[in-house]
């Protein structure tokens, strides 16, 4: 099979698409021929060593977590799943077990290919409803599902108020349209360019976060405060500011780091919350599915590569500023 593939820890440019033996799925596992991956951070971060005080790679290497696909074998003891069966979901590289639940995991051998193996009985796996694209699905798996996690814990009520910084990544994008839906007033963080998608997610406003301070500006069209902060901007060194804008009793939720913590942003009156539901707490991929399937939670594709162009697509998500998902569609 054709995969992404890292050799040694180096510029994700360095990387190569080059022949790979295909993996076979062992007991209670998958074997998914792939139709679309999308990338996420840690399928550039794992092969430039970032994370290697952390976690250390084995070589040869293949990044990608998300995927969808048709089943092309399944190991023994798999219930629920059939050769020919279209799934997509999150299956972390296996180096990053200690990410995983200890029950259920969800681990993977890299969907940057065109054959993954990944875990059956896991939430972060399910069945693709006929009315959700495969490539959709691929730039849904973790999207979708931080989304669905976020919205949970959110519990807003209409009328409430909700500020999403990072608005036009790929969980923003996810995150919008379900706040939106509950019925609170979104304010999303974004550029004049993508402020008419953020609007059609179901933005209520939107704040050049190029062009003004967002912490002063939300601030002086809403004085007295909003219901709930979602940071999605993962370079942020401090969550201090954001954590500024809520009323008291306000919730700030952060889907990467820093992690939150009320004593250290200064604000005891306020709530904080880490989401990463990797234990499908809050419905995994089936809700995804179902959210996906009924039009409610969107897809949102800036742009599309073959798999031999996989590697320019790992370089452009490193380099600069996406819109939505990036996704590689295989041959």
């Amino acid at each position: 099979m054709k995969a992404v593939v890292a050799t040694a820890y180096r510029p994700v440019d360095q990387l190569t698409v080059r022949e790979m033996p295909i993996p076979r799925p062992g007991p209670g596992q998958l074997q998914v021929r792939v139709t679309a991956a999308s990338i996420n951070p840690a399928d550039v971060l794992l092969p430039r060593g970032d994370v290697r005080a952390m976690i250390e790679l084995d070589f040869p290497h293949i990044p990608g977590n998300d995927f969808a696909g048709q089943i092309t074998e399944v190991g023994l003891g798999t219930n629920g799943y059939a050769v020919g069966d279209e799934v997509f979901g999150v299956a972390l590289p296996r180096v990053m077990r200690s990410m995983a639940p200890p029950t259920r995991p969800s681990l993977g051998t890299g969907s940057l290919a065109e054959y993954v193996v990944v875990e059956a009985d896991t939430p972060l796996v399910a069945h693709r409803p006929a009315g959700l694209t495969a490539v959709d699905a691929a730039a849904l798996a973790t999207t979708g599902f931080t989304a669905v996690a976020v919205a949970a814990v959110a519990d807003l009520r209409p009328g409430q108020t909700a500020l999403v910084v990072g608005a036009s990544g790929g969980a923003g994008t996810a995150v919008v349209p379900l706040l939106a839906e509950a019925g609170a007033r979104v304010i999303a963080t974004t550029t004049p360019a993508e402020a008419e998608l953020l609007q059609k997610l179901g933005a209520a406003e939107t704040v050049d976060y190029r062009a003004v301070d967002t912490v002063e500006e939300v601030l002086r069209r809403h004085p007295a405060g909003v219901d709930l902060v979602v940071n999605a901007v993962p370079s942020l060194k401090s969550l201090a500011g954001l954590a500024s804008t809520l009323i008291p009793g306000g919730l700030l939720i952060s889907i990467t780091g820093p992690v939150p913590d009320s004593a250290a942003l200064g604000r005891a009156d306020v709530r904080t919350q880490f989401v990463l539901d990797m234990e499908g707490v809050h419905g995994g991929m089936a809700k995804v599915a179902e959210l996906a399937a009924a039009g409610r939670l969107p897809a949102t594709i800036s742009r599309r590569y073959p798999l031999d162009q996989a590697v320019q697509a790992l370089t452009d998500f490193a380099g600069t500023h996406k819109t939505g998902k990036l996704v590689v569609v295989m041959d």
